[in-house]
């Protein structure tokens, strides 16, 4: 596709969101910058402006928008740790990058919004209640970029799967990174259901978004369905309808390990604090997202889990060509 004459900076593009709506945008003609603090890390030949900089420096952030017409927000400490003390700075960031340079702000949602007792099925209104941590944080986010007055795009998304390992559960605890899957571990309760977004899915969701700039209220705020496994079998079928593998089997996560360990490791320290997200039902209701663009974008779930599998080193297959996710 030709250029739009539209440019997108991206904050995170390494992570799996960032690298995603980079890759989704550059489909429909955008011209990408990236802020990075080593630009050797963004992989060459991809037609990508890299530009040095740290998130949590204002001015950096300032001049690597100039000129922009969109700031993708994807940019998170890794291992769920430090929020309290990056993740607003790195916000007010972009918010003062985004004053200087008049470009709407998207920043990607998450559930945490809802609090430990969420309605089975949340709409964009639904309350929000910050008895966590990373709830009260999120909460503030918004917040913060509602009262900015400038155009703003929210996507709130059920856990990522589809890129690097990253802040993924899937990644991370779910299956083992880099080793040929033997076992899907599930992490929920007996049949309880959990929401999933595929990251192509999800980028390509905000870049059609952003192509109808001109209908989007100034606070635009949109949740997305993704793929929803209503317990772990489902899910277990579906990764051995993606892998052809019959003898998948379906492990525990080991929370009782989780627990004794939280107080000296501080990765086991965050994903307790979201154990509630495995115990109770909370399905993002899509049905603004629907209205706006017709049909939300969604990649088949074993297609979307063979590929996860294979990103992740799972799988011996050879690379796919880039296409954009079935509608």
């Amino acid at each position: 596709m030709t250029g739009n004459g539209k440019t997108a900076l991206i904050l995170g593009i390494t992570g799996g969101v960032g690298g995603a709506t980079a890759t989704a945008l550059r489909r429909y003609g955008w011209t990408i910058r990236a802020l990075l603090r080593d630009p050797a890390k963004l992989p060459t030949g991809l037609g990508i402006e890299a530009r040095r900089g740290d998130a949590l420096r204002p001015a950096e952030v300032i001049a690597a928008a100039e000129g922009v017409d969109a700031i993708v927000h994807g940019v998170n400490p890794p291992g769920y740790r430090h929020w309290e003390t990056t993740v607003i700075p790195m916000l007010r960031s972009s918010i003062a990058a985004a004053k200087a340079s008049g470009a709407r702000i998207v920043l990607p949602g998450t559930v945490y919004n809802f609090g430990s007792h969420p309605p089975a099925l949340a709409a964009e209104d639904a309350a929000q209640v910050a008895n966590t941590k990373k709830g009260a944080i999120r909460i503030a986010m918004e917040r913060a970029l509602e009262d900015s007055g400038l155009p703003v795009l929210i996507l709130r998304c059920g856990d990522f799967f589809g890129g690097p390992a990253g802040n993924s559960w899937f990644g991370q605890a779910m299956v083992r990174p880099g080793r040929p899957v033997t076992r899907i571990v599930w992490p929920g309760r007996d049949g309880v259901g959990h929401a999933f977004a595929y990251l192509p899915d999800v980028g390509e969701t905000i870049a059609r978004l952003l192509a109808r700039e001109a209908d989007l209220p100034r606070f635009a705020r949109f949740h997305f369905d993704g793929h929803w496994f209503a317990d772990g079998g489902e899910l277990l079928a579906a990764c051995r309808a993606a892998t052809g593998r019959d003898a998948l089997r379906l492990g525990r996560f080991p929370w009782p390990l989780v627990r004794l360990a939280a107080p000296v490791v501080p990765l086991f320290r965050e994903m307790a604090e979201l154990r509630y997200l495995w115990q109770v039902p909370l399905r993002l209701d899509n049905r603004r997202l629907t209205a706006f663009l017709g049909a939300e974008p969604h990649t088949p779930a074993p297609v979307a889990l063979r590929e996860a599998l294979r990103t992740l080193g799972c799988l011996a297959a050879a690379p796919v060509a880039e296409k954009a996710p079935a509608r």
